[in-house]
């Protein structure tokens, strides 16, 4: 290695800090994102975005927040089983039994795998006295969580979670690449993570090998990690089937795909069939469909394996789709994966949609017992004719895709209010705080729309969003924004409803029928008469709780040529037998 050329200080570090000054050799760059620093090679070793740390910095709170949860929900399960387990010792005694001694769990309520074999000290709830040969258990220790982030490249994303985030207990970095795992190991030992003199072991764990065969290694029940983060350079879609089956019930699959140029247009349908099996969709809400697709990838691949997800938080951001979703273990909740499902034909011409869900689910209560029956059906199709009934264009077939809600409300307020009391540990902070209000109030039905857009298919001017969202409000449906696109709209309303909506519009603004074609949508939009009469009165929920401070909900183009960036050329790997020179 060259000698070093530069020493840079670390803000805010003292005079006695050993770490505070980093030496950077010559050849490489030093970069820093929050309190995690990384040399970047001018070989170009390993693949770096920095545009993607909005990326990262929601990566970090959202996975805060689940461990948060998921200790919580993990204590309250102990003690349960510990005031079950002082309750039986009470009523042995009294029986005059002999009380023997209990063994402790640990903090899950079941025996630990081996991946999570370190211990956890418990205490016996207060609320009970334990009777004279009922072992006393120490304090419960905040259980301590595992990552896997299976396409590590620099190792920034590893390094954040690891001193980021308290309860991860440790955090395994892998890459198929020589360079990018020579440039993680090089990057952890700089940010003081690397393998202690104590254990061995470090913080950040690096593992130089193939993503899958890693995953599945960690598949069965005992050698589960909690976290699996997907973020490749492309498609996901070739690692999802290891990582669902890699993470332990109720653990958290954050996946990235920055292939849109597949997901959210028919240019290239077939490759995004072969990809995630299904058909984009060609609309103005194609990014919401994307999201849709991704989805219903990961719920098909966990289906497989008896396995069922709960998505918590799904963005269609910039040049990619970010996911964050639970996987659980339930053979009757996997059933109702079919009517959580959908095919949807988009009309050619005007952009509406039709849903064609594949099962139905009914759920009967048990007088008796309260206990819920579920029975499963198949859905009776196709939803319309062959023609739009709105403009008589052709309609084209997409999906199947997710038909259920993006996002948890619950688990979205929590990460909002996570960043709003840490606005200054996060260098996105303006434009996380701005996302999720958006996604916390957004409605779980699909698709958006743009008055811009419906207004350019009746060829009239276009009313405000608050005229739009009053109007659909007076009418009695319900109204939200939409993460995905500036100055959308989502509604329970169906498409019919919003160009009756227009129609009373286009009254009240006459639109010149000279220049439109009889065969064109608008014509064929203008010639039916309105339902109802719309009221665009202004309606006091038309302005959300986003509209009322100054948010940041879109990106800012943070750098000149900014957007996916280029693949990193790294050093080819050797074949086996060849001779390292």
């Amino acid at each position: 290695m060259s000698t070093a050329t530069a020493t840079v200080p670390i803000a805010g570090s003292t005079s006695t800090n050993t770490h505070s000054r980093i030496v950077i050799p010559e050849g490489y760059t030093l970069h820093t994102e929050n309190n995690s620093h990384i040399l970047i090679s001018s070989k170009d070793e390993a693949f770096l975005n920095p545009v993607q740390e909005f990326n990262r910095d929601l990566s970090v709170a959202c996975i805060r927040v689940w461990g948060e949860m998921i200790n919580r929900e993990k204590e309250m399960k102990w003690k349960q089983g510990q005031e079950r387990r002082a309750k039986k010792a009470i009523t042995d005694t009294t029986e005059g039994k002999e009380v023997k001694k209990v063994k402790v769990d640990d903090a899950c309520g079941s025996s630990p795998s081996a991946a999570q074999a370190e211990g956890h000290d418990m205490q016996v709830s207060g609320a009970l006295q334990a009777p004279e040969g009922f072992t006393r258990s120490k304090e419960y220790r905040p259980y301590r969580f595992i990552l896997l982030e299976a396409l590590s490249a620099t190792g920034l994303r590893s390094i954040r979670y690891a001193k980021e985030i308290p309860l991860a207990r440790f955090v395994i970095a892998n890459d198929l690449s020589e360079s990018a795992t020579a440039a993680m190991r090089r990057n952890v030992d700089l940010n003081g993570l690397g393998p202690s003199l104590e254990t061995g072991e470090g913080k950040v764990r690096v593992n130089e090998g193939d993503a899958c065969a890693l995953m599945y290694n960690h598949r069965t029940e005992k050698t589960r990690v909690d976290v699996v983060d997907l973020d490749p350079y492309g498609t996901a879609a070739p690692f999802l089937d290891a990582a669902v089956q890699a993470v332990n019930d109720g653990g958290l699959l954050c996946v990235t795909c920055t292939d849109l140029a597949v997901l959210a247009t028919t240019n290239y349908f077939e490759k995004c069939f072969s990809n995630y099996g299904g058909i984009p969709v060609k609309a103005e809400y194609c990014h919401e469909a994307a999201l849709r697709l991704v989805l219903n990838t990961i719920s098909t691949s966990a289906g497989r394996y008896g396995r069922y997800v709960e998505p918590l938080l799904a963005l269609s951001v910039d040049f990619y789709v970010r996911l964050f979703v639970r996987v659980h273990s339930g053979p009757a909740e996997v059933k109702k994966a079919a009517s959580n499902t959908s095919m949807y034909y988009i009309c050619s011409g005007c952009q509406s949609f039709f849903e064609q869900k594949f099962g139905k689910t009914i759920e009967r209560i048990n007088e008796k017992t309260g206990a819920k029956n579920y029975q499963f059906k198949t859905q009776v199709g196709p939803p319309v004719p062959s023609e739009c009934p709105d403009c008589g264009f052709p309609l084209h077939v997409s999906g199947p895709m997710w038909a259920g809600p993006l996002h948890s409300t619950e688990f979205v307020s929590k990460v909002l209010e996570h960043v709003e009391g840490n606005l200054d540990k996060y260098g996105t902070s303006a434009r996380m705080k701005g996302m999720l209000t958006v996604a916390k109030e957004e409605l779980p039905t699909p698709f958006y729309f743009t008055p811009a857009k419906v207004a350019g298919f009746f060829h009239c001017t276009t009313p405000s969003l608050e005229e739009v969202a009053s109007a659909l409000l007076n009418a009695g449906s319900d109204v939200s924004r939409s993460h995905a696109c500036p100055g959308s709209l989502k509604t329970t309303a169906s498409r019919t409803d919003i160009y009756d909506v227009f129609r009373c519009w286009v009254k009240k603004h006459p639109v010149k029928m000279d220049k439109i074609s009889n065969t064109s949508p608008a014509a064929q939009l203008l010639a039916k008469e309105p339902r109802a009469e719309a009221d665009f009165t202004k309606h006091p929920k038309s302005v959300t709780q986003s509209s009322k401070v100054k948010l940041v909900r879109y990106q800012q183009n943070p750098l000149p040529n900014w957007g996916p960036g280029s693949k990193a050329s790294g050093i080819k790997r050797k074949r086996n037998g060849e001779d390292n020179e």
